[in-house]
């Protein structure tokens, strides 16, 4: 018997049927948002209460708005009877259910769902039959039937699936609920306590994986994670763009996605790479710590407090003995203040050994008082990260005191600056000073953690960006996701290890996808030429799509035509260039409608070509992709064959290389 039952002629009733089905989950849908709607917050009590619930509600609006071109559901399981779930379940983006509570729509995330991406005919979890949809514009167009409860079935390739996965796409990153394959799911459904780490080779979909992940514990943890919250960090704002419909189209529209700048703060002073990279390093942190703790001094005289005819005295010793029993044992701000409180509550002894009796808001007006102010803020001052950071770039002596062994003289010489700004309000900071700001600022207040946190492409970050991070989940919640192979910053990774060691998780799990379902395996072989140079340690990817014909590589080309044969197919379209040539390769193109893509880039807008500079195109897929001269995208940068890299494996259906240059020596092999 046949694994797939898809018959060249789809039986009429069979499928409307099943179009009935979907026809009635939409207006079940449709009653749920209207009910929803029709919800008031004006019960709530005080407006606070309101607002709070006001809020809650319209993100439940918002959470079950349809999709009209996507359909409710993409398969469905027939299953054994035997306990108290329905016998036939319809798996989907979401819950819905009629008026009478009975399910016509399981979530994706549910338990029971999990036999649609794990079941087989070796392990059927009491399914029987699967059913796959085929769908077109949000209306079924097919189905297909696996036999599951039959014995080891050999089930073979899906048509469905296949189509699904290889379907041209215009816009954002679509969700790929329907074609999580079992080693995804594995990930997608792992616990919320644990940390994973994703290798993923290009195609396999690890953006996809994480965003689906970040979903399913949304579902399952929906109230803890309610309260502490869920962010997504790219590369880019240009990235962010393209998967921002992902989690909105599977309901959950309360994440937040931001870029490590815009989490750490936007500063994009230029810098030297070796300056930057000193200052990624992550023995930059313990210098940090002994620049702060070494603003405070030892105290040489003791606080005498006035209260009308009495003088109440706490000597020089006593100090020193609070200031030592504080240092380096609470951070910074919360030990000024506790300092405060300990000097005042000496006075308060004093006070009660002349037969006082003081309280708790005497203690309080003592610590605020100017004696103690006085002296709080010339044995442990008050200070802000940049105070600190900003002395630290501008004196060599100080600097040499808080690096002692950590750093070299020539890495000290690196890190100060030529020409010191007048004060640190007037400095100017980098990229990679925002780590170093982050980490004072923990070192002063701790730094709240997050619910869960995803991080893309993290093998671009540097060791302080990760320190920063990891304060971000504290509680051991992340997806880290990444392609050694595609680091294109130097101080790129080589160990994931590493990696979730300066994240804090050293205990996560570090898996990794080598099967790719959306690079062509022709574009794929050729572009994992460069592997042994770039990431001679990883196993070069597999792809299950041949892509025979896929190929294209031309020296002497022209961009126009190649666009012009591109968009006479279906689908996106990159047009990949060293960042040099953008404005060239997009005067080449006018008269065809086009964009260029920006890093602060909003959206991609409504145009199917698009000209992409090569330092924008990781995490980017395109249909068809056209790569500009790839010798000048490997010499514009120290790691440029890791950046080559990363633009040959855009492409989901074609890629054409066009060159005038030589092909780097590991292409041409």
């Amino acid at each position: 018997m046949p694994g797939h039952q898809l018959a060249p002629d789809i039986p009429a009733d069979v499928l409307a049927a099943e179009q009935k089905h979907l026809a009635e989950s939409r207006a079940a849908l449709s009653a749920m948002r209207a009910h929803a709607q029709s919800l008031s917050a004006d019960a709530a009590g005080d407006w606070v209460s309101q607002q709070i619930l006001q809020s809650l509600l319209d993100q439940r609006v918002a959470a079950l708005a349809d999709h009209p071109d996507t359909p409710l559901f993409f398969g469905r399981l027939d299953r054994e009877s035997g306990d108290d779930l329905p016998g036939t379940i319809y798996v989907g983006r979401r819950h819905v259910h009629d008026g009478h509570s009975k399910p016509l729509v399981i979530d994706w995330r549910a338990p029971v769902s999990r036999a649609f991406y794990q079941a087989s005919p070796a392990e059927p979890m009491g399914v029987v039959r699967r059913r796959r949809f085929g769908y077109h514009g949000g209306a079924l167009t097919a189905y297909e039937d696996e036999p599951l409860g039959e014995g080891d079935v050999e089930l073979g390739p899906s048509k469905i699936l296949t189509d699904e996965i290889e379907r041209p796409r215009t816009g954002p990153m679509r969700d790929i609920v329907a074609t999580i394959q079992p080693d995804q799911d594995e990930i997608v459904r792992s616990g919320l306590a644990q940390t994973v780490c994703v290798q993923g080779a290009p195609g396999t979909g690890k953006t996809a994986v994480g965003l689906h992940r970040a979903a399913y514990l949304l579902f399952t943890h929906r109230e803890r994670l309610a309260r502490s919250g869920v962010m997504i960090v790219g590369p880019n704002r240009a990235f962010l763009s393209y998967i921002s419909s992902v989690l909105p189209a599977l309901g959950e529209v309360k994440v937040d996605q931001t870029t490590v700048a815009g989490l750490l703060g936007e500063h994009a002073a230029p810098e030297d790479p070796l300056v930057a990279a000193v200052k990624g390093d992550a023995r930059m942190a313990a210098v940090l710590e002994r620049a702060l703790w070494l603003h405070i001094v030892k105290p040489e005289e003791g606080l005498v407090f006035t209260k009308g005819a009495y003088r109440y005295r706490v000597a020089d010793h006593e100090v020193r003995e609070i200031v030592a029993s504080l240092r380096g044992t609470t951070r910074y701000l919360p030990g000024r203040a506790a300092l405060a409180q300990r000097l005042a509550h000496l006075v308060l002894v004093r006070m009660e050994q002349r037969g006082e009796s003081p309280d708790d808001r005497v203690q309080d007006a003592v610590a605020r008082s100017k004696p103690v102010k006085q002296l709080v803020d010339a044995v442990w001052p008050k200070l802000t990260p940049e105070q600190v950071l900003h002395r630290l770039l501008s004196d060599p002596e100080f600097l040499a005191r808080a690096a002692r062994s950590d750093l070299s003289p020539d890495e000290r010489d690196l890190l100060l600056w030529p020409k010191p700004y007048r004060s640190h309000k007037s400095a100017k900071w980098s990229a990679a000073d925002a780590a170093l700001l982050d980490e004072l600022r923990d070192l002063m207040e701790r730094t709240p953690s997050l619910g869960h946190l995803v991080v893309d492409e993290a093998q671009d970050l540097s060791e302080m960006q990760l320190r920063a991070l990891g304060r971000r989940c504290r509680n051991g919640s992340a997806t880290v996701l990444g392609d050694l192979a595609q680091g294109t910053t130097p101080w790129s990774t080589s160990s994931w290890e590493s990696v979730l060691q300066h994240l804090g998780q050293p205990e996560g799990e570090v898996t990794e996808l080598t099967l790719g379902f959306r690079v062509p395996r022709e574009v794929l072989d050729f572009a994992a030429r460069l592997l042994p140079s770039v990431a001679p340690g990883l196993a070069a990817p597999r792809s299950l799509r041949p892509g025979a014909g896929s190929l294209s590589v031309r020296p002497g080309g022209s961009v126009a035509e190649a666009a012009d044969a591109a968009l006479a197919q279906e689908g996106s379209i990159g047009v990949i260039v060293p960042d040099a040539l953008v404005a060239e390769v997009s005067r080449a193109l006018s008269g065809r409608p086009h964009a260029v893509l920006d890093p602060d880039a909003a959206g991609e807008g409504e145009h199917r070509l698009l000209v992409v500079p090569a330092t924008l195109a990781k995490g980017l897929e395109y249909d068809h992709v056209i790569v500009v001269e790839p010798a000048d995208i490997v010499a514009a940068e120290p790691r440029g064959l890791a950046r080559l890299y990363v633009v040959l494996t855009r492409a989901v259906t074609s890629l054409t290389v066009l060159h005038d240059k030589p092909l780097p020596a590991q292409l041409a092999m």
